[in-house]
């Protein structure tokens, strides 16, 4: 059931200055308000999807858990530094950010309380996928992850409680402990059988990472598609939303870069910090904005969540780029180190076989 607030903070003439013609096939359309009549296509080609991508995020996980090693990953849960910083980067600097962007676009109530619903999120299971691709911490990035959807279940009412006040009542916000619960389930599970898999047949292991990493790239670029296709009639909203859209998760990579670098890590946990912060579970923001604002209020802000999606995997793909790059121009790989080492070797044998170099060595 949706919850109706927010209504008594902006009139009329707001929503007339947000809102956009609406189309024909509107069911309610008073110059304030834009409804769309219910798409059967939109319920039954989400219904399959939903099923399909589900499948598909836990087949990914699976085989992202068999590239953690078990001690490595208890390591970082008794000494939890790393997960320590992931843990200020994303109930720390992304709701601050969030508070920050909302008051310098001066944008309406629940705008703002959407853009603060974002960053109080946990990190969503992308930054797996991609942290893998940039050589991150695999092992932090996964327990990153886990401990974020864990601590979400107190931080998340904590930061709304604090940064929402001057827009509204926290607790008129509807946060759906069960969907958080079966994000934690469905990212803990096949994580945990990737976890056992790589203990006891590694070599088998290898082979579902390498697998995985090409079916989760493919799964990044279907959710971003299959969201414009089900969300296609929510695309006109007002540009400021756009723009904070664009600058949150490029602040939210740049700062968690900048603190994780800070507190000392070294650089391939910077990057995956990096990743966990700016990458948000807008899967869940969306869950949340559904059920606590009204249709009318809908119509100004559905969209921030894919919105957000769209350019935290623009941005990620750019983080992938580039490094990708500076490896290729700067990072010595394992066969250029045996090359090299071989030479060293023939180069030290021919002194003393008298200048001797066997053709094998060349």
């Amino acid at each position: 059931m949706q919850t109706y607030l927010l209504s008594q903070q902006f009139n009329g003439s707001f929503l007339a200055e947000n809102s956009t013609s609406c189309p024909e096939n509107a069911t309610i359309c008073d110059g304030t308000s834009c409804i769309l009549p219910e798409d059967n296509f939109n319920e039954t080609l989400s219904a399959v999807l939903s099923t399909v991508l589900t499948i598909m995020l836990a087949l990914v996980m699976f085989s992202m858990g068999c590239n953690v090693e078990l001690k490595n990953f208890l390591s970082h849960i008794k000494r939890p530094w790393g997960i320590l910083v992931g843990f200020l980067c994303q109930f720390g600097i992304m709701p601050l950010t969030a508070f920050l962007l909302s008051l310098a676009f001066n944008i309406l109530p629940v705008q703002a309380v959407v853009v603060l619903i974002m960053g109080c999120c946990p990190g969503g299971t992308a930054s797996n996928i991609i942290a893998y691709w940039v050589d991150g911490d695999m092992d932090l990035s996964i327990s990153m992850t886990t401990c974020s959807t864990l601590f979400a279940m107190g931080m998340m009412p904590l930061c709304l409680f604090i940064y929402t006040k001057m827009w509204t009542e926290s607790d008129a916000i509807v946060l759906p402990y069960d969907s958080i619960g079966i994000s934690l389930v469905a990212l803990v599970i096949p994580v945990s059988f990737g976890i056992f898999v790589n203990h006891k047949w590694p070599s088998k292991a290898k082979i579902i990472l390498k697998v995985g990493s090409i079916v989760g790239a493919i799964l990044i670029i279907l959710i971003a598609v299959v969201g414009g296709i089900l969300y296609r009639g929510s695309w006109i909203i007002t540009p400021k939303l756009w723009i904070i859209g664009t600058i949150f998760p490029a602040a939210g990579y740049s700062l968690g870069f900048l603190l994780a670098r800070i507190a000392g890590l070294p650089w391939h946990r910077c990057r995956t910090v990096s990743l966990e912060t700016g990458m948000q579970n807008t899967q869940l923001c969306s869950t949340i904005v559904q059920l606590s604002f009204s249709p009318e209020q809908l119509e100004l802000m559905f969209t921030f969540p894919l919105i957000y999606s769209i350019f935290q995997l623009l941005f990620a793909l750019l983080i992938l780029g580039g490094y990708r790059l500076y490896r290729r121009r700067h990072v010595k790989t394992k066969t250029d180190v045996e090359k090299t080492e071989q030479k060293e070797d023939s180069t030290s044998n021919a002194k003393i076989n008298g200048g001797f170099v066997s053709n094998e060595t060349k």
